[in-house]
């Protein structure tokens, strides 16, 4: 049941769904009319003949509509515009109920929640206390996470460091540790000061400490976080997929590699993976098309294995496809990186490449002899939380809530009650926390892993805006707000939610899973009045045309359209009726 101003009107605008989507910002659509008395047709019906009343009677009668004038005078009312926002908040209840209620959406469930932040007063609400599955939206609840527990300066830092120190002649007779510190940016342009050169970085500072040979191992120390390299409730399907890569302490090229597929002259087809370094080894099963099969291309790597099969072929009129996918082992990846670059440094290498992983340590860490060679720094987290939202990262937002798991272990500020394992475990133990304090209930959202790939996430569109409110509080509010996709401007709502009129701004978190849709942030009218809103679509089977192509309208598309109706309302002057005039 809907939240909504209580207005009494006798009719309901109709339209398409296409003219809700667009309607018009100043909330006056086809409205019909309330009934008034009319006193001259009461008069004509009077009966013709009545007795008088006595004159005592007829007095106080006047006397208290005297009464009642110098009070309506001492207490002025704005009629217009009081009736103007009544009509306004019914046709956005009746707009938006008219909406969700379509056929198409019988099966599916809404849940809607808009907030005036000023005021804190609920707008709209439907279903906002029911959980549903956020899909990145969770990005939400980790960023503040990570703002409110590391500080939006915080950086993230991979360091080479020798077992010993070269002798005269430049020989190490040591091994070399790359100790990953948990920065998903590195080896990237995100902002990192050496970017991809990274790798170079690291060489010449090792060359410049004198080191000519290097006569022990190389070990890619990955041991930063405790538990898998995934979040919990991560799909076995996914984990091939370029948006869920292996989440590690050491991770180069957000853990991904790009698989070109081409045509030989006619033939198919030649296979060639970037970068080299991700160690994968392919096995070309691919032949030519044939008019039968025009199109079969496969590519497979089974979890746990370097090995990536492809079979099939590509269409004959294509002359080559790239793909990006998760690579196999980017903590692996990242030493044969640095070993590539200590060889174009000129630095000899007679050692092997060894991955360090938890729940091993390193003890070589401890060892005084053990000395650090050289240290880059991530990108400061406002830089990171920028691109893991306007991007919807899930290599970030999960790496971010490792970050804050590991602050929070050791912080000494307790636990959740049970023995914590992995650093995931701490990361949410943190999150609960938090939430608390902000003042959302344990029943109002649930999480098991930082980035809303788990359809074990839930939450309520009430505990997001409520989230959303505590948000615009605190002292990095502006950092997070302007990390949010900017609607018709960047990010994943570059494509979204355009030529909203008046000047209204619209900065939110897009979430999208098979069958289920999310959209929650901000919306800031021409005028300054600022909303917080969360708009959920969960369980929604997409039309599907004959071919099997996904058929409009999309569900993208119906996110907006509930948005457009909000900013049409919040445009128009609104009397926020108390608690008590408030229905559910």
């Amino acid at each position: 049941m809907s939240r909504i101003l209580p207005i009494a009107v006798s009719g309901i605008p109709n339209g398409p769904a296409l003219a809700l989507a667009e309607g018009s910002k100043t909330g006056t659509g086809p409205r019909h009319a309330r009934t008034r008395p009319d006193p001259d047709a009461m008069a004509a019906a009077a009966p013709a003949s009545r007795p008088a009343l006595p004159e005592k009677v007829v007095r106080g009668i006047l006397l208290a509509l005297v009464l009642l004038a110098v009070r309506a005078q001492a207490q002025p009312v704005p009629a217009s515009n009081a009736a103007g926002a009544s009509n306004s908040a019914a046709t956005l209840a009746a707009r938006i109920d008219a909406f969700i209620a379509q056929p198409r959406f019988a099966s599916a469930r809404w849940g809607i929640d808009v907030v005036d932040l000023a005021s804190g007063r609920t707008l709209f609400a439907h279903a906002a206390d029911k959980l549903f599955v956020p899909a990145s939206n969770a990005k939400l609840y980790t960023t503040a996470l990570a703002l409110h527990l590391l500080g939006p300066g915080a950086r993230f830092d991979t360091t080479l460091y020798a077992t010993d120190r070269p002798d005269g002649h430049g020989l190490l007779q040591g091994d070399l540790i790359l100790r990953g510190g948990g920065d998903p940016a590195l080896g990237t342009d995100t902002g990192a000061a050496d970017g991809p050169g990274w790798a170079d970085a690291l060489a010449t500072r090792l060359a410049a400490a004198g080191v000519v040979r290097v006569r022990g191992d190389l070990i890619a120390d990955d041991t930063r976080f405790r538990g898998p390299p995934f979040g919990t409730g991560w799909g076995a399907g996914d984990l091939f997929a370029d948006y869920a890569p292996a989440v590690s302490g050491l991770t180069v090229g957000e853990g991904t590699l790009a698989v070109t597929v081409s045509r030989q002259g006619t033939r198919c087809c030649t296979i060639d993976v970037q970068p080299a370094s991700a160690g994968v080894r392919v096995v070309n099963l691919s032949v030519d098309a044939t008019p039968d099969d025009p199109s079969s291309l496969l590519l497979y790597r089974p979890l746990g294995h370097d090995t990536l099969y492809v079979s099939g072929s590509l269409p004959r009129a294509a002359r080559a496809r790239t793909y990006t996918l998760a690579a196999p082992d980017p903590a692996r990846m990242a030493g044969q990186q640095l070993l590539d670059a200590l060889a174009a440094t000129g630095i000899a290498f007679d050692g092997h490449l060894r991955v360090l992983r938890w729940p091993r340590t390193d003890p070589a860490l401890d060892d005084p002899h053990t000395v650090r060679i050289a240290t880059l720094a991530s990108p400061p987290l406002a830089q990171l939380v920028r691109h893991m939202l306007k991007h919807s990262d899930n290599l970030y937002a999960q790496t971010l809530l490792l970050q804050a798991g590991l602050r929070w272990q050791h912080s000494g500020r307790g636990s959740c009650g049970w023995v914590l394992h992995w650093t995931e475990q701490w990361g949410l133990c943190a999150l609960r926390t938090l939430l608390g304090e902000i003042g959302i209930d344990r029943e109002q959202a649930h999480f098991s892993e930082g980035s809303g790939l788990s359809r074990q996430d839930m939450v309520s569109p009430r505990a997001t805006t409520t989230l959303l409110a505590w948000i615009a509080r605190q002292p990095w509010a502006t950092t997070l707000n302007d990390a949010l996709p900017s609607a018709g401007n960047d990010g994943t709502l570059t494509w979204r939610l355009r030529n909203l009129p008046d000047g209204d701004r619209v900065e939110a978190k897009t979430g999208t899973l098979a069958h289920m849709y999310t959209l929650s942030g901000y919306l800031v009218t021409g005028a300054g009045r600022r909303l917080a809103f969360s708009v959920m679509l969960n369980n929604y089977q997409r039309p599907i045309e004959p071919n099997g192509d996904w058929a409009p309208p999309y569900p993208t598309h119906d996110l907006d359209a509930v948005v457009r109706l909000i900013a049409a309302y919040a445009d128009t002057p609104a009397r926020i009726p108390p608690p008590s005039e408030q229905t559910r």
